[in-house]
C-alpha cells in the first residue's frame, strides 16, 4: 500500500489520480473483506469526494488540503454525518448520525476521502472485535486469528491494503493492541490533544482518537490534521497546557524490567530484547526503570473504565434513539431494550461499574482506584524526569486465534502494557517488531513507546528512526 506521500506526488504528477486511488480501495474491498469483514459500511458518496478531490489537482488547488484525495476509514463509533453509527451494537443497529465528529470536520476540510465505517467491539469493549453485533473481523495476516482490538476493523482495513490509513480510539490499548497483531503503527495522543467530540463515549477520562498506518510518516500527518483545542469538548488541551517535549539525536529509554517478568511469550521476549539491542547499536541509552505501581493498573482499569461505562451506557435505553423493545409498562421497556440490545461483553461491563459504584462498595473500590490512579502520574512523572521514553512490548504475545480467550480475565491481560497508559493520560505509539511463527503462519508482534505528555513529536521522531528509515 503506497503511503499518503507517495500518493500525494502521484496526484500532483498525474501518475495517479484519487478517482483512481478509490478504485483501488475498493477493489481491495470487494476482492478481500467478505472474508475480513473490516467494514460495516461502505459510502456510496465518496467517489463523488474524489472526483472533486480529483478536480482540484488539476486545477494544482492542493496546497492547503494535506489528506486531499487520501482515501481513509474511520472506525464505527464516530459519528459521520448521515451514515450509520452503531458501535457494533444491536441497541443502535439503524442509527444515523445527524453531526459530524471534530475529527470527521478535520478529516474532510483536510480533503480526505472517507470511503467507508469499520467494525469494532460492541462500544469499543473488547480487546479481539469478536464482541461485535455483526460478527468479528479476522486478521489479514492469518484469518484463524483476531486482528485485536476495539479498532481491529481499521486495523485490519489498514493490514489487508484496502486503506493507507484507519482512525481508531484507544481506551486501554485499542489502537496499539491491534496495531501490534496486524504489523502497523499505531498512535494514542496525550488524553486531550484530540476532541471527542461526536465519539460514543466508552470510558470518558480514558479515551482517545488516533491513527493506524503503515508509516510513522503518516500516522503524523494525520494525527496533525486531527489534534486541537475544540469549544466543543472541554477535555481537549492547548499545545501550551504540558511542556515542550524536544526531539533529541538520540534517547535515554528506560525498561521497566520487574513489570516484564511473567506471561509473555518467550518468542517476544526474544524480539523485544533484541529491538533493544539494535536501539543501543543505534546510540540510544537503555536503563532499567522501576514502575511498580503500573503493575497494579489493569486492577485499577477494570474499575474505572466500568464505572465510566455504565455510565455512558445508561443513555441507550430505547427511548431517545436507537432500538426499542416494547414492554408491558416504562421499566419494562427500559428492561427490554436493553436485554435485547447490548451483548454479553457490554453487560458484563455495565453490571461490573453500577456495583464498584454502589452504595458501600464505592471507597472500597472506585475511590482507591482513581487514589491508584494518581499515583501512577506521580511514579511515572518522576520516571520521565530521569529517561526520555519507557519503552514495553505492545502486547504479551502475537494474535490470538478467534474462540481463544472465552475466559473473559484471560482476554484482559492482553491489555496489562497499555492500559496504565490510558489511566495516566500520556502518549504511546506502537512499532512492528520481528515477526514470530505459530503453526506455519509468520504473525506480527508490536513493541510500545511511551512518551510524556505532549511527547507525540519525540514518539513520531524516534519512530521514523526505528521503522521508516529502516523501511526504505
Amino acid at each position: 500500500m503506497k503511503t499518503i506521500t507517495q500518493l500525494r506526488q502521484q496526484f500532483i504528477e498525474g501518475d495517479e489520480t484519487p478517482v483512481g486511488a478509490l478504485a483501488d480501495t475498493m477493489k481491495v474491498i470487494n476482492e478481500k473483506d467478505t472474508e475480513i469483514h473490516a467494514f460495516l459500511d461502505v459510502y456510496d458518496d465518496a467517489k463523488e469526494v474524489a472526483e472533486s478531490a480529483t478536480e482540484a489537482f488539476g486545477k494544482k488547488d492542493y496546497e492547503s488540503k494535506p489528506l486531499l484525495g487520501v482515501p481513509i476509514a474511520v472506525k464505527n463509533n464516530i459519528l459521520v454525518k448521515g451514515k450509520r453509527a452503531t458501535g457494533a451494537s444491536r441497541i443502535l443497529e439503524n442509527y444515523i448520525a445527524s453531526y459530524d465528529a471534530t475529527i470527521i470536520e478535520k478529516l474532510k476540510a483536510a480533503g480526505a476521502v472517507i470511503v467507508g465505517s469499520t467494525n469494532l467491539d460492541e462500544f469499543a469493549m473488547g480487546g479481539s472485535t469478536e464482541t461485535s453485533a455483526f460478527g468479528p473481523t479476522k486478521n489479514p495476516h492469518d484469518t484463524s486469528r483476531v486482528p485485536g482490538g476495539s479498532s481491529g476493523g481499521s486495523a485490519a482495513a489498514v493490514a489487508m491494503g484496502a486503506v493507507p490509513i484507519a482512525i481508531g480510539t484507544d481506551t486501554g490499548g485499542s489502537i496499539r493492541q491491534p496495531a501490534s497483531y496486524c504489523g502497523l503503527v499505531g498512535i494514542k495522543p496525550t488524553y486531550g490533544a484530540v476532541s471527542r467530540f461526536g465519539l460514543m463515549a466508552m470510558g470518558s477520562s480514558l479515551d482517545q482518537a488516533g491513527v493506524l498506518a503503515n508509516s510513522v510518516a503518516d500516522a503524523e500527518v494525520v494525527l496533525n490534521v486531527m489534534k486541537g483545542q475544540d469549544e466543543s469538548d472541554m477535555t481537549t488541551v492547548s499545545s501550551d497546557t504540558y511542556p515542550e517535549v524536544p526531539v533529541k539525536e538520540t534517547y535515554t529509554i528506560g525498561v521497566p524490567r520487574s513489570f516484564l517478568k511473567d506471561g509473555i511469550d518467550r518468542d517476544v521476549m526474544e524480539r523485544f530484547e533484541a529491538h533493544l539491542e539494535s536501539l543501543k547499536k543505534d546510540g540510544h541509552k537503555i536503563v532499567d526503570i522501576e514502575l511498580p505501581l503500573f503493575e497494579a493498573g489493569l486492577a485499577a482499569y477494570y474499575i474505572v473504565m466500568p464505572a465510566e461505562v455504565s455510565s455512558n451506557l445508561a443513555r441507550y435505553d430505547g427511548i431517545r434513539y436507537g432500538v426499542r423493545k416494547e414492554g408491558e409498562d416504562l421499566l419494562d421497556t427500559y428492561l427490554e431494550s436493553r436485554a435485547q440490545g447490548f451483548g454479553p461483553e457490554a453487560k458484563r461491563r455495565i453490571l461490573l461499574g453500577t456495583y464498584v459504584l454502589s452504595s458501600g462498595y464505592y471507597d472500597a473500590y472506585y475511590g482507591k482506584a482513581e487514589a491508584v490512579r494518581t499515583l501512577m502520574r506521580e511514579e511515572l512523572s518522576q520516571v520521565f524526569s530521569n529517561v526520555d521514553l519507557v519503552i514495553t512490548p505492545t502486547a504479551p504475545t502475537p494474535a490470538f486465534k478467534l474462540g481463544e480467550k472465552e475466559d473473559p480475565l484471560s482476554m484482559y491481560r492482553q491489555d496489562i502494557f497499555t492500559v496504565p497508559v490510558n489511566l495516566t493520560g500520556v502518549p504511546a505509539m506502537s512499532l512492528p517488531m520481528e515477526e514470530v511463527e505459530r503453526e506455519g503462519k509468520m504473525l506480527p508482534v508490536g513493541v510500545q513507546y511511551i512518551a510524556p505528555h505532549n511527547g507525540e513529536a519525540r514518539l513520531f521522531d524516534i519512530g521514523k528512526k526505528v521503522f521508516d528509515d529502516r523501511q526504505a
